[in-house]
């Protein structure tokens, strides 16, 4: 896969390596997901804990069993276990890290519990994704992100974004710094704000289950093309951030985290092609907020570990990959705020909504949305690989990526405001 070479760089092994080396990660997850989303679905079914339907948003004329997301949980699991016992990474790849399984811990069991309990305190949910957040904040798992904004975008020098405010100690081994604080708020954002986003947008047979596959797919292809193109000078840049407070992550000599982004796509994509099978018009059974959550969490965990070199453009590529739930959110708050209505209070003008009243179908409107959203998991891979190759400009993958942006808001919002009318 990636070989240190006597000149010091990295020499590439190519894709069909990468593919050949990661299989067994997808094929264990999904095999894992085809036989626990049944059984899942006949406990939900025997305890009644099932999604009941209403007339005004909920499309399914029957009850649904819930518990699905617990059948995604198990399967991304095995297949995060399988990357430990079957798959021989490179040195220079750590493992998995092991906190971000204690985020999927912490999401996956309040949203269960939310899916069980009617009455379940939503604040419970919140502290789960903060709990995620803290403790990826605490590996240094996206921290970097903060370092590429403040000084490619804002144009920070780095001896004052790396300059310690608090210095390190024997119970604190990193100092705390302007990159370290600015990164903890990022880290809390993008995963409160993804957690939501995918959980809004699970509203349709199948749509964010296929919509995360996308997703996967983008963002596995960006960790190749990184992986493909990482140099010793990059390893060295990487190894020089590294956290030292890991007692979280059983790393070894390992730098970056490149290789647990292609597992943890693998074993995502896996997960929800199992589900998928069950979950798809007709659903037998759905994702409930323990999925949903779970699936904006890990999406959202990908983009931020692919800012581990501080590259800002990457991580904006991520973005635009897990577009379609980042579009909708954005949406739901225009149009809750034009319409002065509080942004708890649900309405049945999301994406999926609008186009579902055009077609009338909603395999239709998933397939749709779909499309859709491979079209932005292209264009996230293309600037990933313009940025990275100088093959392609990539001011002109900005410019369609904001077109598109732009049109779908603006005929949304023009639909969603018909609507109301």
């Amino acid at each position: 896969m990636l070989l240190a070479s006597t000149s010091g760089n990295i020499q590439s092994l190519g894709w069909f390596t990468f593919l050949q080396h990661y299989w067994p990660v997808l094929v264990v997850a999904f095999v894992v997901a085809v036989v626990a989303t049944p059984i899942m679905r006949f406990i939900a079914r025997k305890t009644g804990i099932v999604d009941r339907p209403d007339e005004a948003r909920k499309m399914h004329k029957k009850p649904i069993a819930y518990l699905g997301g617990a059948a995604v949980f198990i399967a991304v699991l095995a297949g995060i276990c399988t990357s430990y016992f079957w798959i021989k990474s490179p040195a220079v790849f750590q493992p998995f890290p092991l906190v971000v399984i204690v985020g999927m811990f912490a999401i996956g069991l309040t949203g269960l519990a939310d899916d069980i309990f009617e009455y379940f305190d939503p604040w419970w949910k919140v502290a789960g994704q903060l709990v995620a957040a803290a403790a990826m904040a605490q590996q240094g798992v996206g921290t970097r992100v903060a370092e590429g904004f403040m000084r490619g975008v804002l144009g920070i020098s780095e001896s004052v974004c790396n300059y310690p405010i608090v210095e390190a100690g024997s119970l604190m081994p990193d100092p705390i710094t302007l990159t370290m604080i600015t990164g903890v708020i990022i880290i809390v954002i993008f995963v409160l704000g993804a957690c939501n986003a995918a959980n809004l947008l699970d509203g349709l047979d199948g749509l964010l289950s296929g919509t995360v596959a996308i997703t996967c797919i983008g963002l596995i292809a960006i960790s190749i093309t990184i992986a493909l193109h990482l140099t010793q000078v990059d390893i060295t840049d990487i190894e020089r951030h590294l956290s030292k407070n890991m007692f979280l992550n059983n790393r070894g000599d390992g730098v970056s985290l490149i290789g647990a982004n292609i597992v943890l796509g693998f074993a995502v994509l896996g997960a929800v092609l199992g589900f998928l099978v069950y979950n798809f018009n007709p659903a037998t059974i759905f994702l409930g907020d323990a999925g949903s959550l779970l699936l904006g969490y890990l999406c959202i965990v990908m983009v931020l570990m692919l800012g581990e070199q501080g590259r800002t453009y990457i991580v904006v590529a991520g973005l635009i990959v897990f577009a379609l739930p980042i579009l909708d959110t954005l949406l739901a708050i225009i149009r809750r705020k034009l319409a002065g209505k509080a942004m708890s209070e649900a309405d049945s003008n999301h994406i999926h909504h609008i186009i579902k009243r055009k077609l009338g179908s909603v395999k239709l409107t998933v397939l749709s949305l779909y499309g859709i959203s491979f079209v932005f998991c292209l264009l996230g891979v293309a600037l990933a690989y313009a940025h990275i190759t100088d093959v392609i400009r990539a001011w002109v993958i900005y410019l369609v990526a904001i077109v598109i942006f732009g049109g779908i808001s603006f005929i949304a919002l023009q639909a969603a405001r018909k609507h109301e009318a």
